[in-house]
């Protein structure tokens, strides 16, 4: 069984880890892209992240799917991970961090 503090230490190393992955089409990463919606460490060790795509005909959407559930899986502790894809809500440029948004000029 996990504690507690573990299981925050295992949400931020996802987080850490997320921000390491890129949209290949912006030169963000995708949890400052605000693509993440969710991410839930289960006391096992079970991870789920619910994400988004910029748009539900992302070419690279399978590419980035595969690579956040790759990626999380490499976090110490991580036993599983289930990457869930929804588009309710909508993304939309307001999901951006204060910060990517200043790096891409639209603030």
């Amino acid at each position: 069984m996990v504690t507690p503090e573990e299981i925050l230490r295992i949400e931020q190393d996802i987080v850490y880890t997320l921000k390491n992955i890129y949209d290949p089409e912006i030169p963000v990463n995708i949890y400052d892209l605000g693509l993440i919606y969710e991410i839930d460490v289960e006391p096992g060790g079970e991870a789920n992240i619910r994400m988004t795509l910029t748009a539900p005909n992302c070419p690279m959407g399978d590419i980035l799917l595969q690579q956040v559930h790759d990626d999380v899986l490499k976090v110490k502790g991580v036993t599983t991970v289930n990457v869930t894809l929804t588009f309710d809500p909508v993304w939309s440029k307001d999901m951006i961090s204060e910060e990517a948004q200043l790096e891409l000029g639209l603030m």
